[in-house]
């Protein structure tokens, strides 16, 4: 039996603080958690549809009864066909965090092996991630490899 699950609409408040883990440890940022109440309805409703674009894995932690110890999170983008992609699906990982006290268990391997089988099955032939230095390593085991990104970012 694994150890990992699919996240529900429950497990939403865990899923921010995770998030907000992965949040304080690869960005400087001032780690308000006031967003997580606006935040809180929109994850509950992606989490609630077991058939969209959207997955979230988790492994329950093992010391504290309603917490969690590791999180992944990814979503499918269409974007239109190329060569090696004629179908345009895009997979994005994304959080990819472990509870400080749970670390070196094996949690996160555990939820991006489920995760690459969720884009797996739904036929996801390009899967991206933005890797932390203290991550990279993990990613290269699973067959990620470094590219060269000229991303830009407009703020509305």
């Amino acid at each position: 039996m694994s150890l990992v699950r699919r996240a529900v609409p429950e497990d939403a408040e865990e899923v921010l603080r995770l998030r907000q883990v992965m949040i304080d440890s690869v960005f400087a940022v001032d780690g308000s958690t006031q967003w997580h109440t606006q935040s809180l309805p929109t994850v509950r409703g992606r989490l609630a549809d077991p058939d969209g674009d959207f997955a979230a894995f988790v492994v329950d932690h093992p010391d504290r009864p309603d917490a969690l110890a590791a999180l992944v999170a990814g979503t499918i983008e269409y974007r239109i066909g190329r060569a090696g992609n004629p179908h345009g699906a895009v997979g994005h990982v994304f959080s990819v965090a472990t509870d400080p006290d749970a670390r070196r268990r094996g949690y996160a391997r555990a939820c991006m092996e489920t995760l690459l089988d969720w884009f797996r099955e739904r036929g996801v032939p390009q899967i991206d991630l933005n890797a932390s230095a203290e991550a990279e390593p993990l990613y290269a085991s699973l067959g990620f490899v470094r590219k060269p990104d000229p991303s830009m970012r407009l703020q509305l």
